[in-house]
């Protein structure tokens, strides 16, 4: 039996990766601040910390060490230097969640690999993800961390729309308004349920093979824009929906927010070679395909009004992009 910390723990990612824990017989402890957004199995110790403060989780762990820690909620590389401070010498293998965003964009060729160069001049939130790699690669080389990269891409569950609105962009379906697209809708897009995605990162747990090393994790399913929107609306029983294709610097510029995010990301077609985890967790393959995914995640939403949050901003805002896109075209 393995012991594992997860840091988080209640997120899209981490809470499959828990469940599937559990499932395997490890003994599972989730860090976090208590207030979590997934429910926890009760075979889980809630251990209740915030992660930034250093001093309240040297208090929750006392001496305690752990086979694994997985980290799901460190984001820049003072996160990290907080982390190795705290756990460095007390786990046999310390599982950092960075990005497959962090791979050079636009990519040079597909599909990626791990040895595809980390570079994203488009999106912070990558950069930042390459700067904490390179402290943890640091710390291994020098002194032998026992570091686990995970590269994870689009991963999702059924609480998770993964188009620009989110739940937004169902009602505008619903109510026949148009649907704004990036791109001309054919770029292809790896998308992971979060399952799938928790059979091979559990299994690199415990792993002797895994440290020292970087895997990405994705599935292999990589449909379409247009497949991914045609799926929601065909799930949302919309027969025809209004789809209208915007250029991603067209979006970036009427909302800089999105700018990053498509930029630096899903305005590329990313299609990754996933044998390097395959050879180590060779159960893992994809099993929920996007065309299901889309069921799960309407029959979710429907089930509860209280899942169903329209942003009036972003409504607005799709309204103003699809005017300006159908006057200029």
């Amino acid at each position: 039996m393995t012991s594992i910390l997860y840091i988080g723990g209640t997120g899209t990612i981490s809470a499959a990766c828990v469940r599937r824990s559990v499932s395997l017989g490890h003994r599972v402890a989730v860090l976090n601040r208590g207030s979590g957004r997934r429910p926890l199995p009760p075979e889980v110790e809630l251990i209740e910390a915030d992660i930034r403060d250093a001093r309240a989780v040297r208090a929750a762990l006392g001496d305690r060490r752990f086979d694994v820690v997985a980290e799901f909620l460190a984001f820049t590389p003072e996160h990290i230097a907080t982390d190795l401070d705290l756990f460095e010498g007390r786990t046999g293998q310390y599982v950092f969640i960075s990005s497959a965003s962090a791979y050079e964009k636009p990519p040079r060729r597909l599909p990626v690999t791990e040895s595809t160069p980390l570079r994203n001049p488009f999106w912070q939130y990558s950069r930042d993800k390459i700067a904490c790699e390179d402290v943890l690669v640091g710390a291994h080389r020098e002194r032998g961390l026992p570091v686990t990269i995970i590269r994870p891409s689009h991963t999702y569950d059924e609480r998770m729309l993964p188009t620009l609105g989110h739940w937004t962009d169902i009602a505008r379906m619903r109510a026949g308004k148009p649907v704004i697209v990036h791109g001309d809708g054919t770029s292809l897009w790896t998308i992971t349920h979060a399952d799938d995605f928790a059979v091979a990162f559990t299994g690199l747990l415990g792993n002797p093979a895994a440290i020292g090393e970087a895997f990405t994790i994705t599935g292999t399913h990589a449909p379409t824009w247009n497949q991914i929107y045609g799926w929601l609306a065909d799930a949302a029983g919309v027969a025809s929906p209004d789809l209208v294709h915007v250029a991603s610097d067209t979006i970036a510029a009427f909302e800089p927010e999105l700018g990053p995010t498509l930029i630096g990301d899903k305005a590329h077609s990313m299609v990754f070679d996933v044998s390097k985890v395959t050879q180590l967790v060779p159960e893992f393959r994809t099993t929920v395909t996007f065309d299901e995914g889309a069921r799960r995640i309407l029959a979710y939403h429907d089930a509860d009004p209280a899942a169903q949050e329209i942003d009036e901003g972003r409504d607005a805002l799709f309204d103003r992009i699809a005017a300006h896109a159908r006057s200029a075209g």
